[in-house]
């Protein structure tokens, strides 16, 4: 099928967050300049790599002295919820990160889940939907740059780039670290999240702990 590109260039917002209850949520990178918006949903874990692999190259960026890379987010920043309407376009399978030197912008890009991301991880479960318990392979995210003409088939998985300066990068970790954070709490006795309707700890010998 032809290939859609979904590119936004230092858009208004670009966040990362979910809808559901803890325990149930589904996550998604949301992205919006004027009227046009536009999301796509993924696993919580590749949100955390992603923050973490973006943390990594900010601190690698601030090293070098590039403008807003070591900047301090803002105590508050950006706490509202995702944009209506939701206008999801497709799943991410796998996410990119890079940076153009040229203009001084980080790259964030998701690549559309395919069938053969589905085979290359069978038996994994692609849900999307238990915020707390994912351990699934969050993709291929690289911290190369992203060829800017790697996408110019016609044919292909459909593109979700972003391109930002690294001061709102500092803001959209920021962000996406507290709707990580926003899940279910820990079991105090064996670490694993907490049910709402009760919780199974291997700890008190599979004895149901409320």
């Amino acid at each position: 099928m032809p290939r859609r590109r979904f590119l936004f260039d230092q858009p208004d917002r670009f966040i990362a967050g979910t809808i559901g209850t803890p325990g149930s949520r589904t996550f998604f990178l949301q992205a919006r300049d004027g009227a046009r918006t536009v999301a796509v949903s993924l696993e919580k874990v590749q949100v955390a790599v992603l923050a973490a692999r973006l943390t990594d190259l900010l601190e690698e960026l601030d090293q070098r002295g590039i403008e807003g890379a070591g900047e301090i987010p803002d105590a508050v920043g950006d706490t509202g919820p995702l944009d209506e309407p939701l206008n999801e376009v497709f799943r991410a399978g796998t996410l990119a990160l890079g940076w153009d030197t040229a203009d001084e912008l980080i790259l964030i890009e998701a690549r559309e889940l395919t069938e053969e991301d589905q085979e290359d991880d069978a038996g994994e479960d692609l849900s999307g939907v238990d915020d707390d318990d994912d351990d699934e392979d969050a993709g291929d995210d690289d911290d190369e740059p992203v060829d800017p003409h790697d996408d110019a088939a016609e044919d292909g998985p459909d593109i979700f780039r972003i391109r930002f300066e690294p001061a709102a990068a500092r803001q959209f970790v920021a962000r996406a670290m507290r709707v990580l954070a926003a899940g279910r709490p820990p079991c105090p006795l064996c670490g694993q999240p907490l049910d709402p309707q009760g919780h199974l700890c291997p700890r008190r010998n599979g004895h149901l702990l409320n």
